[in-house]
């Protein structure tokens, strides 16, 4: 293959999305950012919603600029966050605002629905670590808090596939994301309908399952005449961005663990099949859907979104620091003794994240931090020894040895935490590329138009396409 090929990725986060330009000669992969704009979720009353319009409209913007640079598109893919979503009426009308993931609407729902249904079976059948987010307990909440929405919802479509939807009018659940439900069983890849009726929800709203690498549809003539494009394939990638980030991990071999490091931190292995048993449940592991079948058992843990927060509070008082800053205090701590875990549900929303990191030391008998490296030292220690025991319990579950971490995401531009994490861990560190959702997006964009074979041989071309530092305990 000789001719340049371009595609757009979407990659919507928690605080922002941008719109990615993945330029393909045959060899090598480059990204550009083409634009960037704030995701900023809205408080009304007691509620937390997404700004859903607003992100269509930013979405719509980065395809208007796309069109004035008379590039020719090959095809367009979106991934973003799991487990939220959006309903749509008989009239396929948007009936509200996507509810957000840290609303605390869910607290303590997990009880309710054990009373109808055994967690033990729900997750023997889902394979999904349990956390009050997930969409099954957030339609619990809608059928048993808010019915008129239930009532009229004729179709449940997560975030990904509802700017799939506006984009292109076709209605689908994509495979990785509809995982992150745990309304998804994990050996049949598709919907748990003894669950779903189970806990009385309307299994009508959910959508015919599709796997990543498949063209969804093509933008409509709405879209077309706003934005000056022609009618691109948009096609269903690993529109879970980890599992996006995932597929763009130049993964070397089956003794090698991924790290997804931003807001939230995902530490796992791929596996052929689900992996669903005793030690899984203990541990609380994740089976979350993943590109070409595959399985991405990985633990959630509570991650950057603490240094961010941090950064916040101290910005709020007046303190003006960065990450950089902030990195650099923590690695000369007075105090380095100090830790936190990061997984308590003090550190999940609080108002303020230094005042609840000095409570938590407090609490557990550790004394008061009150310097700024000694609260974000708290933190990254906190962070790294989650990483620490989550890779034990990892090996012990697939009852093999890891010998390396593939660490990827924005979290990879702080040094001390890559080195820490080397350190604590026992194990060595490879970094990149920072923009592994991106990559795995496109990728499986151009797998699904031909252009690459399969994704062994797509990261192989991500590998070659970036760089990479290496980290030890010896060095």
């Amino acid at each position: 293959m000789n001719d340049i090929v371009y595609n757009l990725a979407f990659d919507f986060g928690a605080s922002s999305g941008r719109l990615m330009l993945s330029k393909f000669d045959g060899e090598k992969i480059d990204v550009e950012e083409v634009y960037r704009f704030p995701n900023e979720p809205v408080k009304i009353g007691q509620t937390l919603y997404w700004d859903f319009l607003r992100l269509f409209h930013e979405l719509k913007n980065g395809l208007k600029l796309i069109s004035k640079r008379k590039i020719k598109i090959s095809s367009i893919g979106i991934d973003t966050w799991g487990v939220d979503y959006g309903l749509l009426d008989k009239n396929d009308q948007l009936i509200s605002n996507p509810i957000h993931y840290r609303d605390q609407r869910t607290n303590g729902i997990i009880k309710d629905v054990e009373k109808i249904l055994p967690l033990e079976k729900i997750y023997n059948v889902t394979g999904i670590q349990f956390m009050e987010f997930n969409t099954i307990f957030q339609l619990y909440c809608d059928l048993t808090r808010r019915p008129e929405l239930l009532n009229n919802a004729r179709t449940l479509l997560f975030m990904p596939d509802l700017f799939n939807f506006y984009l292109t009018h076709e209605k689908y659940n994509e495979y990785t994301v509809a995982s992150t439900s745990q309304m998804l069983d994990a050996e049949k890849k598709d919907w748990a309908i003894d669950l779903i009726k189970k806990l009385n929800l309307p299994e009508g709203i959910f959508q015919k399952i599709l796997m990543p690498g498949k063209i969804i549809g093509y933008l409509s003539k709405e879209i077309q005449e706003e934005t000056g494009l022609s009618d691109i394939p948009v096609i269903s990638v690993g529109s879970h961005d980890t599992a996006s980030a995932v597929a763009g991990t130049p993964i070397e071999n089956g003794s090698s663990a991924y790290l997804i490091c931003g807001t939230w931190s995902l530490l796992g292995v791929e596996s052929e099949s689900p992996i669903i048993n005793e030690n899984t449940k203990k541990y609380n592991f994740t089976n979350e859907g993943g590109v070409e079948g595959f399985i991405r058992l990985l633990k959630n843990i509570n991650g950057l979104w603490i240094i961010q927060q941090l950064k916040q509070s101290w910005n709020s008082s007046g303190i003006k620091i960065g990450f950089p800053e902030i990195s650099q205090m923590a690695s000369k701590a007075k105090h380095e003794e100090f830790i936190i875990n990061p997984d308590d549900k003090l550190f999940m929303a609080p108002l303020n994240m230094v005042e609840a990191i000095k409570q938590y030391c407090l609490q557990t008998g550790q004394g008061l931090p009150e310097e700024i490296g000694d609260i974000a030292r708290a933190a990254y220690n906190g962070i790294v020894e989650q990483y620490r025991n989550c890779v034990n319990n990892l090996e012990e579950i697939i009852g093999k040895d890891i010998d390396t971490i593939h660490m990827v995401g924005g979290g990879i531009q702080d040094k001390f935490l890559c080195k820490l994490t080397a350190d604590t861990t026992g194990k060595t560190v490879v970094t990149g590329p920072i923009e592994a959702s991106v990559y795995g997006n496109s990728i499986v964009q151009f797998i699904g138009l031909g252009f690459i074979k399969d994704l062994k041989e797509g990261r192989k071309i991500i590998k070659i396409s970036i760089e990479q530092e290496r980290y030890s305990i010896f060095n």
